[in-house]
């Protein structure tokens, strides 16, 4: 008698025993001597499947625990328009991709809205432990009847709806793998790294949302999340929401001199800096400059005089009090706006708050400070906050108009979120922010501003459609979805998740999720069933 193939779940791994007929399931297999059996990277369960049925192949699925879940929400809003194109997008795309939209444009409320037209066991993963908190308090409100629970920060639930951050998930992988249908990747720039991309290889989700404002990386790496989540399938900037979901904005760029004291002092700290780089044949123009650099400073006393002289000489732009007059000129200007501050060091934090009776915020603040502090901001107590990187992400920062950037940021990542910071509308009707990046003219930071800018204006590549453009539209693309067909909103709305968890009908079997649940109408492959859900 011919046993029936099995696909099991093995850390992280698939097992499929004994080996089925056909040939299209070999692409994905590899034999393992230590088992004698084929072993298959989890990430790859949905082709597997998808092969298998191709080839109508009878097996038993016993690799997956998902299941349906019911998702009423009782927090519900009216989409912006964007928000439903990204859903319809990535509903095109087979339900995998990634959305790139500027902080502030509605992130949450999209995965809200994902999870609704997908509803399956959901595993949402963030960077920070604030972060975990404030998706948790979303999803206990949005889907009070829903099973929520947490994973990091001391907690260890596993349930049908589970927030973790990437660390803990990245440790649990092997034992989440099987468990979740769609993950939720929240800033999903986090997960190319080593450590963390084992989230995404170690799962079997089929569908699959990475979310960010800016995706790209400096190493490069964002180009994996084709891989582990899926490819870009929507993409709009600030300026492409402004007036619409977020509020309008102007960026003002203020050039400060340096005094005659700091430009004698930075012009002599550079020359020593530029003597050895000249000397060590060493060009800071790249990543590999910067590490060598780094290395050579180690190892003499003339790289080590170099070293110190570039980092006070980037000391003197990021903190020449001639941008702390002009800090103080732009709080009088706005008062009583609310306004944020940041800065690229701790040192400036504290002097501005300590100077300006300014509260302040930085890594080093306790939590309940912090909560407290931000609680006061959003009352109206505070009308002013400076703060370092530890605003820039993973924060929910109370709706501010101005924001001033007390030194040229390189980091188009960090720009954005910055800028992000001031686009909520909030209930404030025709609201106009204003982002300042206060830089020294004449100096690295200077330069630093002005590769960032022009990062902005070449994004790195992507699939795209030019489209027909207005005079003074030049730069402005559409990314294009689907296949070449005409695939409209409504034909996304009807399209259905097709991975039902079994029946009588279906060659493949899963008694145990079968019992439990049961899609309608479904169709031979594991949980891929043909049913309406929207």
């Amino acid at each position: 008698m011919v046993r029936t193939p099995t696909l099991n779940f093995d850390r992280g791994t698939l097992i499929l025993h004994p080996p089925p007929r056909g040939k299209g399931w070999m692409d994905y297999a590899t034999w393992d001597d230590r088992v004698e059996k084929f072993r298959i990277p989890a990430i790859r369960y949905r082709s597997l499947v998808e092969a298998l049925q191709a080839e109508d192949v009878n097996f038993i699925d016993e690799a997956k625990q998902f299941y349906p879940v019911d998702l009423v929400p009782s927090l519900e809003m009216e989409p912006y328009a964007h928000q439903t194109e990204a859903l319809a997008a990535w509903k095109l795309a087979g339900r995998l991709g990634v959305v790139v939209l500027p902080t502030a444009a509605g992130k949450t409320y999209l995965a809200q809205m994902a999870m609704q037209s997908t509803p399956r066991t959901t595993l949402i993963v963030v960077p920070t432990l604030d972060l975990m908190h404030q998706w948790y308090a979303h999803l206990v409100a949005a889907f009070p009847d829903a099973e929520v629970g947490l994973l990091g920060g001391g907690s260890r639930d596993r349930t049908a709806i589970l927030v973790a951050t990437y660390d803990s998930a990245a440790i649990h992988a092997e034992t989440l793998g099987n468990q979740y249908a769609l993950i939720v990747f929240d800033e999903c720039h986090h997960l190319p790294t080593d450590f963390n991309r084992v989230i995404a290889e170690y799962a079997i989700a089929p569908y699959r949302l990475g979310l960010s404002a800016t995706p790209e990386r400096t190493d490069g790496k964002h180009a994996d999340l084709n891989i582990l989540i899926g490819e870009e399938v929507y993409r709009k900037r600030a300026e492409d929401l402004a007036g619409k979901a977020l509020a309008e904005h102007e960026i003002v760029q203020i050039k400060v001199k340096l005094s005659q004291l700091e430009r004698e002092r930075y012009n002599q700290l550079i020359q020593t800096r530029n003597d050895f780089l000249k000397q060590s044949k060493i060009s800071l123009g790249s990543l590999q400059g910067w590490q060598m650099f780094v290395q050579m400073s180690a190892r003499s006393q003339s790289g080590r005089r170099a070293m110190l002289a570039h980092r006070e000489a980037k000391d003197i732009a990021l903190g020449t009090d001639g941008k702390l007059r002009i800090l103080v000129n732009l709080l009088a200007e706005h008062y009583p706006a609310r306004i944020l501050i940041f800065t690229a060091d701790n040192a400036t934090v504290y002097r501005i708050s300590q100077e300006l009776l300014i509260p302040a915020i930085t890594h080093q603040t306790p939590v309940k400070e912090r909560h407290e502090i931000l609680t006061k901001f959003r009352e109206g107590k505070y009308n002013t906050l400076v703060a370092s990187h530890v605003l820039n992400e993973g924060v929910d920062v109370p709706a501010a108009s101005v924001a001033i950037i007390l030194s040229g940021t390189g980091s188009a990542r960090e720009y954005t979120q910055r800028l992000g910071r001031v686009l909520r509308k909030g209930n404030i009707e025709n609201k106009r922010a204003i982002l300042y990046e206060v830089v020294a003219e004449d100096t690295s930071e200077e330069g630093t501003s002005a590769r960032r800018r022009g990062e902005r204006r070449n994004e790195p590549q992507r699939r795209v459609h030019e489209v027909s453009r207005r005079e003074g539209d030049e730069g402005k693309k559409e990314v294009v979805y689907g296949s070449g067909k005409e695939r409209s909103l409504k034909a996304a709305e009807q399209l259905e998740i097709n991975y039902s968890t079994g029946s009588s009908k279906s060659k493949i079997q899963n008694s145990d999720v079968t019992d439990r649940f049961t899609d309608a109408s479904p169709k031979r492959g594991g949980d891929y069933s043909e049913e309406t859900e929207d």
